[in-house]
């Protein structure tokens, strides 16, 4: 029995993130809005029983948006970062992730504070040395 083998019915042009990263917003934004005009024909076609290759087609251009949204975000988040810089508060999706416990966690500060009495305790009595005879 004879499986026909599955060839590639158009070449699909599968948008690289490091082309996306050197576009500027504006750029980036009309990408986004013709991938998605793009799709919404490819989805009519899905549905009026299109070619097999405009069906396939649907995936690249899928994750050619997804793509595009990841590196809109990112670059965001970067031009965010940097303008808030060493500011006292960040906003809570610019602040690092850790785990639950570890953000709860006392600072150094914190840990090391001590009250004025016992501040005193070890100031007026030291830890005791004591000469160990070999």
């Amino acid at each position: 029995v004879h499986k026909p083998t599955r060839q590639p019915a158009t070449k699909m042009v599968k948008i690289r993130a490091s082309e996306l990263r050197q576009k500027n917003k504006a750029e980036l934004l009309q990408q986004l809005g013709e991938l998605k005009t793009e799709l919404s024909t490819l989805r009519v076609a899905a549905v009026t029983g299109g070619a097999a290759s405009r069906l396939a087609k649907i995936k690249v251009v899928r994750k050619s948006i997804a793509r595009c949204l990841t590196v809109y975000n990112q670059t965001q988040r970067e031009r965010l970062r940097t303008k808030l810089g060493n500011s006292k508060y960040l906003p809570l999706d610019l602040r690092k992730k850790q785990t639950r416990s570890i953000r709860r966690r006392m600072t150094a500060a914190q840990l090391n504070a001590k009250t004025s009495r016992q501040a005193k305790r070890e100031a007026n009595f030291p830890a005791r040395r004591y000469a160990v005879q070999a």
